[in-house]
């Protein structure tokens, strides 16, 4: 395995601006950075119908493959180039579809259950954890899922109160311990960045001016 890639993880609850942050980092240092998003990872459900689909929890540790993500993780430390998932929001489905990732220096992970399986957090040399205030999280899920992913407010505000806030309080803010950095207010908190900016350089160099 290549020693000199470093895997990044971003964590923290949904809505708390982990894909900004992570694009943030990834916008210092350009094309020796790959995103992999965990939500990519979600298990196929050929198996069932759409209305089965829709009453699965999303945000427990089950719902993805994640030795996929681990055996892709590995491959990519190997130099190795990797196809990813193609997730289908709308539907509540893997597509037929894949998105190939190259190595880089820089793998950035993000996603709200990642700290929770310790192999996958045993391959992070970098683990960030981004903690934002409930009440703007539901909101940012809110506009996001009713503009980008088909879903109805109704359908949003039911998935939250049932599965989204139990999961995130058994599986999400208990394993913000792990974390090497916490990140408060959001993913665009210039002062983290700055600090994390730093942390990478010491391993790739100069960031891009």
């Amino acid at each position: 395995m290549d020693k000199n890639i470093m895997i990044i993880g971003i964590a923290g609850g949904t809505g708390s601006g982990k894909t900004t942050l992570a694009e943030n980092i990834a916008r210092a240092f350009g094309d020796r950075v790959a995103i992999i998003a965990h939500d990519s990872y979600y298990r196929a459900q050929n198996d069932k119908s759409y209305e089965e689909r829709c009453t699965q929890n999303y945000d427990h540790p089950d719902a993805f493959e994640t030795d996929l993500l681990c055996r892709h993780l590995e491959a990519l430390a190997d130099g190795k180039a990797v196809d990813i998932p193609v997730y289908d929001y709308t539907v509540h489905n893997r597509s037929d579809k894949t998105e190939r990732r190259e190595p880089r220096a820089v793998v950035i992970l993000e996603g709200i259950l990642i700290f929770s399986d310790p192999e996958l957090r045993d391959r992070m040399d970098l683990k960030i954890f981004v903690d934002t205030d409930a009440d703007e999280r539901i909101l940012r899920r809110i506009t996001r899922d009713t503009q980008s992913r088909g879903r109805s407010l109704e359908s949003v505000i039911n998935q939250y109160l049932t599965t989204v806030k139990p999961m995130h309080d058994a599986f999400v803010e208990p394993y913000k311990r792990y974390a090497d950095i916490i990140v408060p207010g959001g993913g665009s908190n210039p002062a983290a960045l700055d600090m994390i900016i730093t942390r990478i350089t010491k391993q790739l160099g100069d960031p891009l001016k």
